[in-house]
């Protein structure tokens, strides 16, 4: 319900409480808006989004952030855009870090990014991108891969520093092996900064031989994949396959997978594993080497009873050729020979009481046939002899 004032104005009526409607210009409307925005709505905030339609105006980035359903205008100030580590293009995947600015002279909204970071979906496509580029020109073939050293003297470490990786490398090298000298190279990891890390390779491959280096290691620990995403770069991932020395990553997590990996001689999980995988374990080897002493002192000791069964051998032999050895050998040969001889002499018949008959000639008579009537005979005790004449002969008749 309305009401005319005495100017002749209608007076618009009470809200149904009763209460009058507040009154307002536009200018105090806007300011109110933003002063409501400003109370109501957090002073910053991350925002996932696609870019559309970036572009430069008088020194500023305006762009368009979308979903699916809605969009909103952004800006990044002049003042602001060379501290971004990341450009969006058209269509790029982003995460906004911004505040809403609201100008109240025209009631416009919009957001003010102060850093804008690829989203997981614009990190995957440029590693698809680039790993589409590169695969043809064999840089991920195995066979190219090439072996690490077994006990390197000197290795390259290419992180950020200071950071917990590094503290966390630098002390499983020293409990592995502390032979190792371990070269801290320190290299920006995040944001477009493929020009610093393509810097530092050059530099320790011009270094290599003079510092005797043997492997280079780069590294990055933690973070999302998105901060991962210098490694996908085209320009890092030919700097790797340039150096003449085998390379090993370390970068975030074990499910993380980014193009320097692909070209890496040897891709780790995480930063510690990669220096796990490049240095021996001096626990391990200690562990080996007294087995191998173990085996070694056991073959020794084998090796010797067998050498002293040789010898005990040869001793004997010697013993047995010496002249007195081989002496009584004979003289125990002869012995057994006389006893043999004595065993079969006649003398042995003549002791148990036989005698030994011969003819005149002294040739032995062992048959009645050798004998004749009238004929002289010589007969053999074991204590003498006697001569005789046979008078008669007699045949033994045996049954057959």
């Amino acid at each position: 319900m309305t009401r005319v004032t005495s100017t002749g104005a209608p007076e618009l009526a009470a809200d149904t409480s009763g209460q009058p409607l507040p009154r307002y210009s536009v200018t105090d409307l806007n300011r109110s808006i933003g002063t409501l925005l400003e109370r109501g709505f957090a002073p910053r905030f991350l925002l996932e989004a696609t870019v559309s339609r970036p572009q430069l105006k008088k020194g500023h980035l305006w762009m368009t952030l979308l979903d699916e359903t809605a969009s909103i205008s952004a800006v990044v100030w002049a003042s602001q855009l060379p501290r971004l580590t990341f450009t969006p293009a058209d269509g790029d995947g982003v995460i906004v870090v911004g505040k809403l600015n609201f100008w109240g002279a025209r009631a416009s909204l919009c957001v003010q990014a102060i850093d804008i970071r690829p989203s997981l979906s614009s990190v995957l496509r440029q590693f698809e991108r680039v790993r589409e580029r590169l695969e043809s020109s064999g840089l991920f073939d195995p066979s190219r891969k090439r072996p690490l050293p077994e006990c390197p003297a000197v290795i390259a470490l290419l992180t950020s520093s200071p950071s917990s990786a590094l503290a966390d490398m630098l002390r499983t090298a020293a409990e592995r092996w502390p032979a190792t000298k371990v070269l801290v190279i320190p290299i920006p990891v995040q944001g477009a900064v493929e020009a610093s890390i393509c810097t530092a390779l050059e530099l320790v491959a011009q270094a290599a031989k003079r510092l005797g280096i043997e492997a280079v290691v780069l590294a990055r620990g933690g973070g999302s994949r998105e901060d991962l995403a210098v490694f996908d770069s085209e320009e890092v991932a030919l700097a790797l396959a340039a150096m003449t020395l085998p390379v090993v990553t370390g970068l975030g997590h074990e499910d993380d997978t980014t193009i320097a990996d692909l070209v890496a001689d040897y891709r780790a999980a995480t930063p510690t594993a990669a220096i796990v995988a490049l240095l021996p374990d001096q626990r391990t080897l200690r562990q080996e080497l007294r087995q191998r002493q173990q085996q070694v002192r056991q073959t020794l000791r084998w090796r010797v009873e067998r050498e002293q069964q040789k010898l005990a051998a040869q001793v004997m032999l010697l013993k047995q050729l010496h002249p007195q050895a081989v002496l009584q050998l004979q003289q125990a040969h002869l012995q057994q020979r006389l006893q043999l001889l004595e065993a079969l002499s006649p003398r042995q018949l003549l002791k148990r009481g036989f005698c030994l008959v011969r003819g005149e000639a002294g040739q032995l008579l062992r048959s009645i046939e050798q004998v004749e009537i009238g004929q002289s005979l010589r007969v053999q005790w074991l204590d003498g002899t006697a001569d005789a004449r046979v008078t008669e002969r007699r045949h033994e008749h045996r049954e057959p």
